[in-house]
């Protein structure tokens, strides 16, 4: 797996299409989000030219995973869609809290159905990726809204993540807020 990160401002044009093109497929197609789509692409206010990627793909160049990072100090998607998953708590306003979201590790070309996003090597891997990337940009917190299937994930990856409030059944789906210590 080649993992490529980067603002997207940086980051290839084509590569940006084939990851809005996956986030559809794995999203929309796969797990059933209502989100807003575009000619089989899936993007939303939050994918700014500021916006940090961190992107997995295979040999052939199929994207294979990907992530989005944001800075707490701009519009982020808990803070401005999902507030009330913080339980009260206030949102965080930090330039050392980045959020997580976006989080997927499918390889869409595994016709063989391994296992889930959240239980792969990928998936660890990737995470772990995401994690050194949002370091590398001064992060000391990640704040994630997510699918409950994370949690897995954080543990087995030896994180130390914890709720920032209980989870919500959101259109069918249970989410929550979690947040993951960086060391």
């Amino acid at each position: 797996m080649q993992v490529i990160t980067g603002p997207a401002e940086v980051l290839p044009s084509n590569l940006y299409t084939k990851v809005a093109s996956y986030r559809h497929q794995v999203f929309v197609e796969r797990l059933g989000w209502a989100l807003h789509t575009e000619n089989g692409m899936e993007s939303d206010q939050f994918d700014r030219p500021d916006t940090v990627y961190v992107v997995a793909q295979d040999d052939q160049g199929h994207v294979s995973g990907c992530a989005r990072l944001l800075p707490t100090t701009r519009p982020y998607l808990l803070g401005e869609v999902f507030p009330h998953l913080l339980n009260g708590l206030a949102q965080p306003c930090s330039p050392d809290v980045w959020e997580l979201s976006r989080f997927a590790a499918v390889d869409l070309n595994d016709h063989a159905k391994t296992p889930g996003q959240f239980s792969s090597s990928g998936a660890r891997k990737l995470l772990e990726e995401s994690v050194a990337c949002a370091v590398s940009h001064g992060a000391k917190r990640l704040i994630t809204v997510s699918p409950i299937g994370v949690e897995r994930l954080l543990s087995r990856s030896g994180f130390h993540a914890h709720r920032a409030g209980p989870p919500m059944v959101i259109d069918g789906h249970l989410i929550f807020a979690c947040w993951i210590d960086l060391d």
